[in-house]
């Protein structure tokens, strides 16, 4: 089976809201954090670059220990839940991710990256429901609507092999399977997978 391609998570620890949110949100962001602003981005690139040294355990310790002093930080979440991802700890990460859609729904990245994790798992149908709320709140999430158009691929390619399974064996199927297994494999050597 040819390699499917890999949708993209947003990896960046800045979560954006839309429209009038943002404005509300940067405000209250900003009298909440007060003098801590700078401390607590440095924990959120701190936590990183423990990751990206290979200090795996130690970067999810350290964004454990953030989140106990801060637990409604959306933020240290959301890197947690790549670390936990990127980690295959899928069923964390998706529970991480999930918890912050329905504590924070007006945030387009949880969604998106949950919607990863959907398709990775073969949860296709899933996958697009969660972009379309990524796309509701951010009509204009260029990542979120680079996986819609890899999600729909796949969904796509599986209606025409399942045509195919039930007796369609007009060579347009074939051929349209053939173009999408194409279209995919060139997007997955693309991206380096």
């Amino acid at each position: 089976m040819p390699r499917l391609p890999a949708l993209r998570k947003r990896a960046s620890p800045v979560l954006q809201r839309s429209g009038h949110a943002a404005a509300a949100a940067a405000l209250a962001l900003f009298a909440l954090l007060g003098a801590a602003g700078p401390a607590r981005a440095d924990a959120y690139g701190d936590v990183q670059k423990l990751y990206r040294s290979g200090q795996a355990e130690q970067a999810l310790a350290q964004a454990d220990a953030y989140m106990k002093e801060h637990p409604g930080d959306p933020q240290m979440r959301f890197v947690k839940a790549n670390l936990l991802s990127s980690e295959g700890q899928t069923e964390q990460a998706q529970a991480l991710l999930t918890e912050l859609t329905q504590e924070y729904p007006e945030l387009a990245e949880p969604w998106n990256n949950l919607a990863v994790l959907y398709a990775d798992s073969g949860r296709l149908k899933a996958a697009e429901e969660a972009l379309e709320s990524a796309l509701r709140i951010n009509p204009g999430y260029a990542t979120a609507l680079e996986n819609m158009g890899d999600v729909r691929l796949r969904l796509a390619q599986q209606a025409y092999e399942q045509a195919r399974k039930s007796g369609n064996t007009s060579s347009r199927v074939s051929h349209k399977i053939e173009v999408l297994r194409e279209l995919m494999q060139d997007n997955a050597t693309k991206s380096g997978n």
